[in-house]
């Protein structure tokens, strides 16, 4: 049965960080601190404050940051071009933990979220957007690698059903949001469309998945966020002041604020222009639903 959608309140945007990300991404809120984390991917910057967008602080990292997730153990797991990495803010200790792709110099590794038994999955794309060489893999806590599927060209949006027993994820080129049957044991099945993705001139990107099991995906280039019931219908849209948004997090103390990055590069001539403001961390409140908190990576 498909729970009713409660109310649609008139949601407030609000920008917290006008830092003009190049490529901002990859929103994670920790429930331990109550922190926000977010990268600037193509600047290779990791960023973290409190809700209200206060405490900043930022890590420089030497390459292309694809995604970030927490460690049980502290720091985070952090997708880089070349590999998966763990990060210790503290001591700013680069450790590599793995190379999934050593003979596909073209990929870089994009989008990952942690799954309900700590166990990191995350998509790797054709750096060019032009071939389908990206692949899904997990990343389990005794560091072996696992695929799970092939032909992406632009991995992008991982995250579950409440359950855990679905993990929705797509590739942004492909115009649609896809779902897998997803085992306790990490492996998955029954590939089907969960959603056709309705833009003008955008595309689905980060994606998160509220208590009531709706996914919440940013559609970048369209500046639209769009709530998808969970038999793939359109729930509600909210329209953003930045075009380029990129992906969303629930956070706050509780899990009521939907943290909402964005692209401030001007990546073609025909793609919109977000002004000054591009690049902004955003954070939409009153929106009446809360998310769910985020896994830690176990390894």
């Amino acid at each position: 049965m498909i729970p009713a959608p409660q109310s649609q309140a008139v949601p407030k945007i609000e920008i917290i960080a006008a830092l003009s990300n190049k490529l901002g991404e990859s929103p994670i809120w920790d429930v331990r601190t109550e922190r926000l984390y977010w990268v600037d991917g193509v600047s290779g910057i990791i960023y973290r404050s409190t809700a209200q967008g206060t405490e900043l602080m930022s890590w420089q990292l030497p390459s292309r940051i694809g995604s970030i997730a927490l460690r049980k153990t502290g720091g985070v797991i952090v997708a880089l071009k070349d590999g998966l990495y763990g990060f210790d803010f503290d001591s700013q200790a680069l450790t590599l933990l793995i190379d999934p792709e050593p003979d596909l110099p073209g990929n870089c590794l994009n989008d990952g979220k942690v799954d309900r038994e700590g166990r990191f999955v995350f998509g790797s794309m054709d750096q060019a957007e032009l071939s389908p060489s990206g692949s899904l893999y997990r990343f389990d806590p005794d560091h072996s690698l696992h695929c799970l599927d092939i032909g992406f060209i632009c991995s992008n949006g991982p995250c579950w059903s409440p359950d855990g027993r679905t993990l929705y994820f797509q590739d942004s080129y492909a115009g649609e949001i896809c779902a897998y049957d997803y085992a306790l044991d990490g492996n998955v099945s029954k590939k089907r469309v969960f959603a056709r993705v309705q833009t003008e001139s955008g595309a689905a990107d980060g994606s998160t998945v509220d208590a009531e099991g709706y996914l919440w995906n940013a559609q970048v280039f369209d500046g639209l966020l769009v709530r998808y019931a969970p038999d793939g219908t359109i729930d509600r849209r909210v329209e953003m002041p930045l075009r380029k948004v990129t992906s969303v997090m629930f956070g706050g103390a509780d899990l009521d604020m939907l943290f909402v990055t964005s692209m401030g590069t001007q990546l073609q001539p025909h793609f919109p222009a977000d002004g000054e403001l591009r690049g902004s961390l955003l954070v939409v409140k009153g929106l009446g639903v809360r998310g769910l908190a985020e896994h830690y990576f176990s390894g």
